[in-house]
């Protein structure tokens, strides 16, 4: 019997069954983009070959006006249809299915072009937007109804009708952005008359056997959001006007509540889904923050959906449900829901991958082939980069020697491990342990390399991390490190200033400002402010969010003029400074740091001198690479490779390790 009995259970849709309650949902990638379709195709095959019950692409812009930027792909043309039929046809010869998702932005278009039931400008987008009129709304169905039809004609199993997040079907819905008053505003009957009219004629064009998903948003989380009543009423007409399933959309992209972000809860949204359940007769699909078997397993078993959506999990690994089928959910590479490399790479115009694997999008130019000449590798620092290139290596058929100076495996992630909200990261360091328990893998833990340990070795790799910067302010011996702080050990006062404002000064802040609600939903969901949109409409509490404060006071500094934090990741750093911001943190920039005295921080402004009162000063004024170890190999003539923060300090960046650990090891 399978651990997994809810997940691995058919789902009859009728004309077709699945075998399996997985969908992988849509991920903007930017692959269709890049025009080459053998690489799309190699994507989406490795995901079919994995064994996911139903995929869904990222979106595909029925018109020019309605993409998400400028030249998002979509289905324009017969050779459109023929490049996309390459990614279908691989998709079916892999075993799999796969709907394309259609995408029309609304006012959410990076695009001057961009169209909205009324003129209300998005706050993510500078541009405002083109009110429709009659004809205009007819041209969007009528595009959305014609990428449906072309979906099918290129092979598609079916498509998922976008209208959640806040986009164009979605904008329709809201008091908050439509404000006509003709047959498209008003009463709710006329505000939902679009994306019902949509449904409708879409399932006229694709036929009954096709797979048609209606992506609704269950709690909107903004101003003026839909009424717990309202998404009943969406929900059971588009049952009615042909959908197959419903799929969850939670939040708009302007909410400002997280919904993907590690901080947030692990299924955190399941219980919406839940509401729903028994309102409808067609399959129910919940989304968000399940990245587990397990957790899907459970929020199958606790009838809060039929069907689990898992977008992310499947960059991280193409085959978490045939791991999961066959017993080894230790061996998933796990999401951990950092948004480095995918949310942050496609809100950038950047092609998305993973931190954790980085051949996600990169299937064809990134390859781990067995290599036809074994070597003795040597391997210092279990940091992400050399536990990375370990890995790989050992999988390649290569010997490897593994040193690490600590007792545990990990490095810096040992201390982004122990700061609330970045749970996921013990998931990590866990599975990294896993996968280094190979037999091609010898581990040195509590063990320093030296040169005379390396000299046979056929390679070396240096991958011995960061040190942290001297910032050379006076007085500083009486300060304490991050380090002495985020390993408990050293005691901080009540009032605490902290020098620099980069990730790990976040990280550090967010560590002494109170425990962390992320394993706690229904703290989690009164300090943001979420509320039952059954008793508020689009789910935020009146009062709004309501945290806890910090257990001390805390002043975070950075050298650089403006808002402290801009550096952070491009979709989570309003988060991190919200959540400080929230706890009654200060945040100060343009500070020359002129001594360390027991009265705190004496810095220098524009306005003056100014003393930062402080029992502890704590510096987090960045890290410098350690290169003792390639300086003496480098003095010995002993040749070496080096990695990770060994090889480029500036703010530390598990993204950029892993990717080089990876892309090294491939080529050895």
């Amino acid at each position: 019997m399978s651990d997994y009995p809810h997940l691995f259970a058919p789902l009859d849709l009728g004309h077709v069954t699945l075998p399996n309650r997985v969908l992988m949902g849509s991920m903007h990638t930017g692959l269709e983009e890049t025009g080459d379709w053998d690489r799309v195709a190699a994507f989406y095959g490795a995901r079919a070959a994995g064994g996911v019950g139903l995929m869904v692409t990222g979106g595909m812009a029925p018109n020019r006006e309605g993409g998400v930027f400028p030249g998002a792909a979509g289905l324009f043309s017969p050779t459109d249809i023929a490049n996309h039929r390459r990614v279908t046809d691989r998709v079916h010869a892999e075993g799999g299915r796969i709907a394309m998702q259609i995408l029309h932005a609304g006012r959410y278009a990076y695009s001057p072009e961009c169209v909205a039931p009324s003129p209300i400008k998005s706050p993510i987008s500078p541009f405002p937007p083109r009110e429709l009129d009659a004809d205009g709304i007819e041209k969007q169905i009528a595009d959305i109804v014609t990428a449906a039809a072309r979906a099918r004609e290129a092979g598609y199993d079916g498509v998922e009708v976008m209208g959640s997040e806040g986009y164009f079907l979605n904008q329709f819905l809201a008091t908050h952005t439509n404000k006509r008053l003709d047959r498209w505003g008003g009463s709710y009957e006329n505000r939902m008359r679009l994306p019902l009219e949509v449904m409708t004629r879409v399932r006229e064009a694709v036929g009954p056997d096709f797979i048609v998903i209606y992506r609704l948003s269950m709690i909107d989380l903004i101003p003026g959001g839909s009424t717990w009543d309202e998404v009943v009423t969406l929900a059971r007409a588009m049952e009615t006007a042909g959908a197959s399933i419903l799929n969850t959309g939670i939040g708009w992209h302007e909410a400002r509540v997280p919904t993907i972000a590690t901080s947030v809860p692990r299924g955190a949204f399941a219980w919406v889904t839940r509401k729903l359940m028994g309102e409808v007769s067609i399959p129910v699909i919940t989304s968000n923050r399940i990245n587990t078997p397990d957790v899907a397993e459970q929020v199958l078993a606790d009838g809060c959906a039929d069907m689990v959506s898992m977008a992310r999990p499947f960059l991280a690994d193409p085959d978490f449900v045939a791991k999961a089928r066959a017993g080894r959910p230790r061996d998933i590479a796990p999401c951990i829901a950092c948004n480095q490399a995918c949310l942050d790479h496609t809100f950038s115009g950047k092609l998305t991958t993973c931190l954790v694997n980085p051949r996600a999008c990169h299937e064809t130019e990134l390859t781990y082939p067995p290599t036809v000449t074994p070597r003795q590798i040597a391997v210092i620092g279990a940091g992400p980069a050399g536990m990375t290139a370990a890995m790989v290596a050992a999988g390649r058929g290569h010997e490897v020697t593994l040193w690490e100076r600590d007792t545990r495996l990990g490095g810096q992630l040992n201390m982004a491990r122990k700061v609330p909200g970045k749970e996921e990261f013990h998931g990590l360091v866990d599975w990294f342990t896993t996968m280094l328990d190979h037999p091609r893998i010898t581990l040195k833990l509590g063990t320093e390399a030296t040169v005379d340990d390396l000299r046979e070795f056929d390679e070396v790799i240096v991958a011995t991390g960061v040190r942290p910067r001297d910032p050379q302010i006076p007085g500083q011996e009486t300060a304490l490190g991050y380090i002495d702080v985020l390993r408990d050990e050293a005691e901080v006062g009540d009032s605490v200033a902290i020098v620099g404002a980069g990730g790990i000064g976040f990280d550090t802040a967010r560590y002494l400002a109170g425990p962390s609600e992320t394993t706690d939903l229904g703290e989690w969901l009164h300090h943001w402010g979420v509320a039952d949109p059954d008793d508020h409409r689009g789910g935020l509490a009146p009062d709004g969010p309501a945290p806890d404060p910090a257990p001390r006071q805390i002043t975070l500094l950075q050298r650089k003029p403006g808002r402290p934090g801009k550096g952070l990741g491009k979709t989570t750093g309003w988060i991190h400074r919200a959540e400080l911001k929230l706890r009654g943190v200060a945040m100060q920039g343009g500070m020359r740091y002129a001594g360390i005295t027991p009265a705190g921080l004496e810095v220098e402004t524009e306005a003056g001198a100014q003393l930062i009162p402080a029992d502890t000063v704590i510096l987090c004024a960045g890290q410098e690479s350690e290169r003792g170890l390639a300086d003496a190999l480098e003095a010995e003539g002993i040749a070496f490779h080096v990695i990770g923060g060994a090889d480029l300090a500036a703010e530390l960046d598990a993204k950029r390790a892993i990717d080089q650990g990876a892309r090294l090891a491939a080529r050895l």
